[in-house]
């Protein structure tokens, strides 16, 4: 099982991102995808969740309203459109899978089967 995370970058406050996260070797649709992210220093933190049929969504306060999580079960990949960006924002973002439950919803890092490398965003002027 593969998941490649790409997407991340430099990005001014108030700016936009998109990351992506490419699944291989596993039925991409019988899992719940969920993204995370670490700071320098911090621990790992969850972000943003879909279902696997892409209709439940869920985020964590911090980001609802700014981010959007999709996902194209056709193409194996989940995405996370970054808006509105902080600095605060700036961490290593990471893609996780589980085959765990059914909506969308806070996820711990614990419970998850698989996960990716993480891709870096980074928020500055």
């Amino acid at each position: 099982v593969q998941l490649q995370a790409s997407g991340g970058g430099w990005v001014q406050p108030g700016g936009s991102v998109r990351v992506s996260c490419a699944a291989s070797g596993l039925t991409f649709s019988s899992y719940r995808m969920g993204w995370f992210r670490q700071a320098p220093g911090k621990e790992r933190e969850f972000v943003s969740s879909i279902s696997k049929s892409g209709i439940s969504t869920y985020y964590t306060d911090s980001v609802n309203g700014r981010f959007t999580i999709s996902r194209d079960n056709a193409r194996n990949t989940v995405y996370l459109q970054m808006n509105s960006l902080k600095p605060e924002d700036t961490a290593v973002y990471y893609c996780a899978a589980t085959v765990t439950g059914i909506r969308a919803g806070p996820m711990a890092p614990g419970v998850m089967d698989y996960w990716g490398k993480g891709t870096q965003v980074t928020v500055s002027s």
